[in-house]
């Protein structure tokens, strides 16, 4: 004799229904939340890099301002008759101790454009914006001022912008004929001392 069966072929009751909802939505998306913190991650590092990157090249750029500044010094500084050389000398220094040197200066500025640019830091005295053989400006100027005190006020307008370009600003050196930087030596613990040589030693193998 076959036994029978029942199937029950209702619905699911609502409170069951209800149970494994609560159960699913409970359930923590840790996936979705692994990759949230991978994709910070990353954003965090590319803004790291993107940080060092705009330090180093700030650091050239500074290199190359002072190098440019040296080279164009020298270009500037004329050859002199000993007679006239120490008063010379004297009177650029004054003059050099209220002027600064302006960088990355846009190929189209007039000085009178750069004169009213520094107007506001003292009275200005002149500005010279260098050319090369061609009469092509090469991108720096040097200002002048009557008073001494306005060259801080200038070195202020640091990185403030002309013609849509950051200018660089700094107090005018005074570049001494046939005088070079002096560049310090480096430390070398070995200098000035012989160095002593140790004798190979031999292979002795074990009886």
């Amino acid at each position: 004799m076959e036994e029978e069966h029942e199937v029950y072929g209702g619905e699911i009751p609502e409170e069951v229904e209800g149970d494994l909802e609560g159960d699913l939505e409970g359930q923590p998306d840790d996936g979705l939340t692994k990759v949230d913190d991978v994709v910070a991650d990353d954003a965090a590092s590319k803004e790291l890099e993107e940080m060092k990157k705009r330090l180093k090249e700030m650091e050239e750029e500074a290199a190359a301002l002072r190098d440019m500044q040296a080279k164009v010094e020298k270009e500037m500084s004329a050859v002199q008759d000993p007679a006239s050389a120490a008063a010379s000398q004297a009177n650029r220094e004054e003059a050099d101790a209220r002027s600064v040197f302006v960088g990355n200066v846009d190929y189209s500025c007039t000085p009178e454009e750069v004169q009213q640019h520094f107007q506001s830091c003292g009275t200005v005295n002149r500005v010279t914006i260098l050319t090369d053989k061609f009469g092509q400006p090469k991108g720096y100027a040097y200002v002048e001022f009557l008073e001494v005190e306005a060259v801080q006020n200038a070195i202020l307008l640091s990185e403030s912008e002309l013609h849509g370009r950051q200018l660089k600003v700094t107090a005018k050196r005074t570049n001494v004929p046939g005088m070079k930087a002096f560049r310090g030596r480096r430390f070398n613990p070995y200098y000035g001392k012989i160095p002593r040589f140790r004798r190979p030693m031999r292979y002795r193998p074990y009886y």
